[in-house]
């Protein structure tokens, strides 16, 4: 059976959780998955992301995370692009070339991609050359969230699933909760 290339994208909650969930299903059935995270930095001492605290002990599980803390302290995030975002996006994308042609899993999920493009850290082209590398030759099922798409992109997915937000609470300026948002 031919492995296929979904993508999770929009401005609604739940494209990760989406993908983690899949990743679940996989272990499951008995195969291996790798998560590449792009931009959700860990310093190695604060762990800002739930999921990675359970996914990092999963057998069969591999946890890729890449991105500067952008976390800097209990309602402080830092959004704007400094010089090591750049450097982890561009290693990001190295070891995602390296799973998409040589990885152990049957699922690879690169999280926040696009998110990543949105944030102007990878080009539009780079996504269409990591798609190209995986037709090529589609060894597993290729995963990829973030908040934007585009017509040639869509185009070559075998799976898009919008995640649109008709009410969320932070509109209403509650905080984010931990073990739900992150």
């Amino acid at each position: 059976m031919e492995n296929r290339f979904h993508i999770y994208y929009g401005y609604g909650k739940g494209k990760t959780t989406a993908a983690v969930g899949l990743a679940i299903r996989a272990l499951g059935a008995g195969q291996k998955a790798a998560i590449l995270q792009f931009d959700k930095g860990y310093d190695g001492v604060n762990e800002h992301y739930s999921e990675r605290k359970i996914l990092r002990g999963l057998p069969n599980l591999t946890l890729f995370p890449f991105g500067k803390e952008r976390v800097l302290g209990p309602g402080a995030f830092r959004f704007k692009n400094e010089a090591g975002d750049f450097e982890e996006a561009k290693n990001a994308l190295e070891k995602s070339r390296s799973l998409i042609t040589d990885g152990s899993q049957q699922l690879l999920v690169l999280d926040e991609l696009l998110a990543a493009v949105m944030c102007k850290l990878v080009a539009p082209s780079e996504v269409m050359d990591l798609v190209d590398l995986y037709d090529q030759n589609r060894r597993c099922e290729l995963v990829i969230t973030g908040h934007q798409v585009w017509p040639e992109l869509v185009e070559r997915a075998d799976l898009v699933t919008e995640m649109r937000k008709e009410k969320h609470y932070f509109d209403q300026k509650m905080p984010s909760k931990e073990g739900i948002e992150f």
